[in-house]
This record gives C-alpha cells, structure tokens and sequence, in this order.
C-alpha cells in the first residue's frame, strides 16, 4: 500500500484529502512541519508527499512555494477539498458550550457561527490537534473545529456541522514525489519561471504560452530572497510539457527567462461540480 506524508496530527484536512484521493487505499504519515513532508519523501518514509498549495479564501500558502523552489520533488498530482469545518465536542461537554478551540484560520473561517452563539474563540496550533486534545484531556465548555475525520479518529461528538461562514471553502494540494508522475488524459503543469530585469520581459514570457494558444490557469509572484526587488512566477497551465506545442513554448519560454524549472506535468484534478462550487466555476487566466 502506499504511504502519504502530511503535516499536521491524524484528522487533518490534509489526510482528509488523501482519503479522497486515494480512496481510502493509502497509508498516512503526519509529520510535524512542511519542510518534514519533503525529508519524509526524499529518505523514502513516504512514496509521496500532500502539501497544501492554495485556499480560495486566504490564498496562496507561500511556504509551500518556497519549498518547491527549493528541493526536487516533482508534482504527481493534484487534489481539491471542499472544506468543511465541524464543531466537535465530547458528550458530556454538548449541551454547555462556551469556548471552542482551533487553528487561528479555521477560527476566522467560522467567526459568523461563533459570534452567533456567543462562543469564545480559542487559537490552537492545528484543527486535528485541538481534538486530539480534547480527547485526551475533556475540559468543561470546550469544544473544537475539526474535521469528521478528526471526530471518528478521537471519538468526539459532532454537534453542528458545516459552520464554515463560507461555502466557496476549497483548499489545493500538491501529491509531490520523486521521478515523474504517469501521463493522463487531462494534464496539468506547473513551473517556476523569472525574467530579466527590463520592460516587457514577462509579457514577452507569458506571450510564448498565448501564441500558442495554452490555457494558463494560475499565475503568481514572489520574491526572489537572493535578489531584494526582483520576483519569481509561478504558473500552471492545461497540457503536458511533451506535447508539442507546450514542449515549444517552454523552450521559447527558457530563452526569455533568466532561470527556469518546471515542477511537473501531472493529472488535473476533477472539476468542481456545480453543486461542490456553489454554482461558481474558477475561471482560467486568457493571455
């Protein structure tokens, strides 16, 4: 069976993800840190690595890049989670709720609910941990926002669920592992990209993908640590580098760029469906 790495405790959206993925066929592995997802991959603890990418509503997950930028993992693949947060508590603690412990974000992605009824909010270092330690040590009043992985893993009441203020709650992951991922039918690929420091290099970069008439899905920047002022980018766009017209644009793309490295081709993951989005698709970047 193969063995996913993960950061946090067991009841984590991140496992919860690869359950999904995986279908329940995986094994997982927590791990303390991001940082400890990549070392658990490459000393072979893990065939692969689910790292948090990118959340609808807070963004882009910057340490994650960083890492990307840094080791040399490639991408196999890609999984998108709807979100939904549960307030979890212990029997006997149900009926007499006042404070409610979690992580710092999860908390704010439930403020509307918590302010409804009057609870106080409590920042905990992880969604799944604040179960956990609730479990372990039942407090009067306490409850937690977790998963229902969490509560099946810690055997904790669900008491209301979905309270997340927003229902366009999805979060990205990477599946990182080493070598390169099995070619599919809908393909996705991801690199990292900078230009010359000069006007008009990168839309003279990104015009090698339009030309060509690549859909580009996602484009972001951030800054170069080794050079204050100047940026990376990172993009993703629909296609396999070895098709023809992605393999030119990326060569075309490589005489324009001052450095670049692509991170993988690998499977897309399924379209939201209506029902999972609210209605609202995410729509590409036409360049």
């Amino acid at each position: 069976m193969i063995t996913v790495a993960f950061q946090g405790e067991h009841g984590a959206y991140s496992e919860e993800a690869i359950n999904q993925h995986f279908s329940n066929e995986a094994d997982t592995l927590p791990c303390r840190t991001l940082e400890d997802i990549f070392q658990a991959v490459m000393q072979g603890r893990a065939c692969l690595g689910a790292i948090p990418v990118e959340n609808s509503t807070a963004g882009s997950i910057n340490k994650t890049y960083d890492l990307l930028l840094e080791h040399d993992l490639k991408v196999h693949g890609e999984i998108l989670l709807r979100v939904r947060h549960n307030l979890l508590a212990t029997p006997d603690t149900s009926e007499s709720i006042t404070h409610v412990r979690s992580h710092p974000q999860a908390l704010a992605q439930c403020e509307r609910f918590l302010n409804h009824n009057g609870y106080t909010a409590v920042p905990w270092y992880d969604t799944a941990g604040s179960a956990r330690d609730l479990a372990a040590e039942p407090t009067d009043g306490v409850a937690v926002i977790a998963s229902k992985l969490a509560a099946k893993t810690y055997d904790l009441n669900i008491v209301r669920q979905h309270i997340e203020d927003s229902v366009h709650n999805f979060t990205r992951f990477f599946l990182v592992g080493e070598g390169d991922p099995v070619c599919a039918e809908r393909t996705k690929t991801s690199l990292i990209f900078a230009v010359p420091h000069m006007p008009g290099s990168l839309v003279a970069a990104l015009s090698e993908l339009a030309e060509r008439d690549i859909n580009m899905t996602k484009l972001e920047s951030r800054p170069r640590r080794d050079r204050a002022w100047e940026y990376i980018f990172y993009v993703d766009f629909l296609g396999h580098w070895e098709e023809p017209q992605c393999r030119d644009a990326l060569v075309a793309l490589l005489n324009r760029a001052a450095f670049l490295k692509l991170l993988g081709s690998y499977p897309a993951a399924e379209p939201l469906d209506e029902q999972e989005s609210g209605g609202t698709q995410r729509e590409s970047l036409q360049i």
